[in-house]
């Protein structure tokens, strides 16, 4: 993959990473780029949500599907932008639940970093995408990394919330032993897309929901602000 696993991930990845399929991936990426494709986000920052979330730190998952595909949109983090970037779409819904939710003011950009590094991981599914065709690196052996990192979440004793926008991220849910059921928090609702947000995400209290079980359960809070 040519990436560097952040110190507190590479127990759960470095196994992971061991295997074909692992190989694969990472000959996938190479010939990719050798044959002159533009992928995004560029290498460097493929990992950043692992960088900006340690393992130990995590309180809450937000999971997405596949990075933004347009260019200087990706940055490693599910939903975000760069700063300077149009805010796109569903970060954009995003937004309006915040401000309905917890009367936060809605912000002016969309990087989220913030949120990473008081513990949410913003994790995509599949961490690479080719420019312009969504979806293009699903099914090339991404999940096999990203669940292990939630599986990872999932096994610790400290409870943590996982966020569950849409098909996509409740089906990779329910792959993972330990995440229902028991001392988790799952809050569950249609993806924040303009295509679904008008069928339950709005109204969904996704932030103020997550601060409630957090300290309910002496984690602390995230500050939401931006």
């Amino acid at each position: 993959m040519a990436e560097s696993i952040p110190e507190s991930w590479k127990p759960v990845l470095d196994p992971v990473l061991a295997t074909v399929e692992a190989r694969k991936l990472g000959g996938f990426l190479v010939a990719e780029e050798q044959g002159g494709k533009t992928i995004y986000p560029p290498r460097g920052c493929r990992l950043r949500a692992l960088e900006l979330t340690p393992l130990d730190t995590v309180k809450v998952v937000i999971l997405g599907q596949d990075p933004y595909h347009g260019p200087g949109q990706a940055m490693g983090l599910c939903f975000a932008v760069p700063e300077g970037v149009k805010v796109p779409p569903s970060l954009v819904n995003i937004y309006k639940e915040l401000d309905a939710d917890i009367d936060l003011t809605r912000p002016d950009h969309g990087n989220l970093s913030k949120w990473a590094r008081q513990g949410v991981l913003l994790l995509n599914n599949t961490l690479t995408v080719e420019a312009g065709k969504a979806g293009s690196h699903a099914g090339r052996g991404w999940d096999a990394i990203t669940d292990a990192c939630v599986a990872a979440v999932a096994a610790r004793e400290e409870p943590s919330v996982f966020i569950l926008w849409g098909s996509h991220a409740q089906a990779k849910a329910k792959r993972i032993a330990g995440l229902r059921g028991g001392r988790h928090c799952t809050i569950e609702s249609p993806h924040p897309s303009p295509l679904s947000a008008h069928r339950g995400f709005f109204g969904s209290k996704p932030f103020s929901r997550t601060n409630a079980f957090l300290a309910e359960n002496g984690r602390g809070t995230i500050d939401w602000t931006l």
